[in-house]
């Protein structure tokens, strides 16, 4: 799995590459600046609503009242660790339904950068197909709710062990490997559709390379650092991967 992680981000430094060689600016800048804006308001509403969520629950079990009461430095630290690892949780969580949503929304370029993407690679002319886009987008739309329905029940699991002091610490960390599972392979799945590989076996072929899927989420994790890169460059660099992968 080592090594699909590597290669995983290798690819995301091949897809810079690609991208300046050929010209394909106008499909990370546009798409980027829309994510951008999206990103940034739902990253606002989300840090509000996770806070107001464990603030409620605090109120509610009237944690606050006991630890005055107790008046414990030790059982205070735990109980501010605690609260601090449920709401990085639930902030995943929320990033997590966004990130669907983009992908929902955002099938259709995904599809398109996809195709193009495989076309260059074997030098032959594209041009835009609707017909021939709308079912790699469909496709996508339904493995992006699959996965959904997935993560959503292993993240309610992990919002319910954050509510166990000590043993919910490593729940953000687990958290985060979902998401960049999940992610990354939704990203595959663009390439993978293009090299005739149906739904049931792209989830087998997933599961059986989770670097490729682990390693291509965690560098568009990073990537949020000039996020108006991260989408475009995700789906790019999957699809060099499958190919890697696949010639080796």
């Amino acid at each position: 799995m080592l090594k699909e992680i590597v290669i995983a981000f290798q690819s995301f430094e091949e897809a810079n590459r690609f991208i300046r060689e050929h010209k394909m600016y106008k499909w990370i800048i546009i798409p980027g600046i829309i994510y951008t804006l999206l990103f940034i308001a739902a990253m606002i509403l989300f840090a509000d609503s996770a806070n107001g969520a464990v603030t409620w629950l605090s109120q509610q079990l009237r944690i606050e009242p006991w630890l005055e009461k107790e008046r414990s430095p030790f059982l205070s630290f735990i109980f501010v660790m605690t609260g601090i690892m449920l709401r990085l949780v639930l902030f995943l969580f929320y990033f997590s339904l966004f990130k669907y949503l983009i992908l929902i929304i955002g099938s259709p370029v995904f599809a398109y950068l996809s195709e193009k993407t495989e076309a260059i690679i074997e030098n032959r002319e594209h041009s835009f197909n609707w017909k021939q886009l709308l079912p790699d987008a469909i496709r996508g739309t339904k493995l992006a709710l699959r996965n959904a329905g997935w993560q959503t029940v292993y993240m309610v699991a992990l919002i319910l062990l954050c509510l166990f002091p000590v043993a919910g610490w490593i729940a953000p960390v687990i958290a985060v490997i979902i998401e960049c599972y999940y992610y990354g392979f939704a990203m595959l799945d663009y390439g993978l559709a293009k090299n005739d590989f149906s739904v049931p076996k792209s989830i087998f072929y997933s599961g059986k390379h989770k670097g490729l899927s682990i390693g291509n989420g965690i560098v568009f994790y990073l990537m949020h650092i000039v996020v108006v890169f991260a989408p475009a460059f995700a789906i790019i660099a999957a699809n060099l991967s499958v190919i890697k992968v696949k010639n080796d």
